[in-house]
């Protein structure tokens, strides 16, 4: 079965950017939809971004101009560049794949944004 395994997250002031990193395994990569999520605390998971198998590209309002997401098909890896984070950011950032109606979910990362 696929697993999706995050990186990249930590602490960071206000201001400052991080890359998260997503890796696939056990998944035909270029044939799934990624996607980034995020959990801020006590609240629900919302979507951040996300890139088709046509390398189209969709954001939430909250990050668009500040957070880019790209994909590496030959290395099987999604990422999200962060920009301009502000306090607001700070989430647990989870990576996402789509295929029809199979969907996966990495484990997680931490983003933590001080002010």
């Amino acid at each position: 079965q696929g697993q999706l395994v995050e990186s990249g997250g930590g602490l960071v002031q206000t201001g400052g950017s991080l890359r998260l990193s997503c890796a696939a395994s056990g998944i035909i990569f270029r044939d799934n939809m990624m996607g980034w999520y995020r959990q801020p605390p006590g609240q629900q998971r919302e979507l951040v971004a996300t890139i088709g198998i046509d390398f189209s590209t969709n954001y939430a309002d909250s990050v668009k101009g500040r957070f880019t997401i790209t994909r590496d098909n030959a290395k099987n890896t999604v990422y999200l560049q962060m920009n301009s984070l502000k306090p607001e950011d700070t989430a647990v950032y989870y990576c996402t794949s789509r295929q029809l109606f199979r969907r996966i979910w990495g484990q997680g990362t931490q983003v933590t944004v001080s002010s």
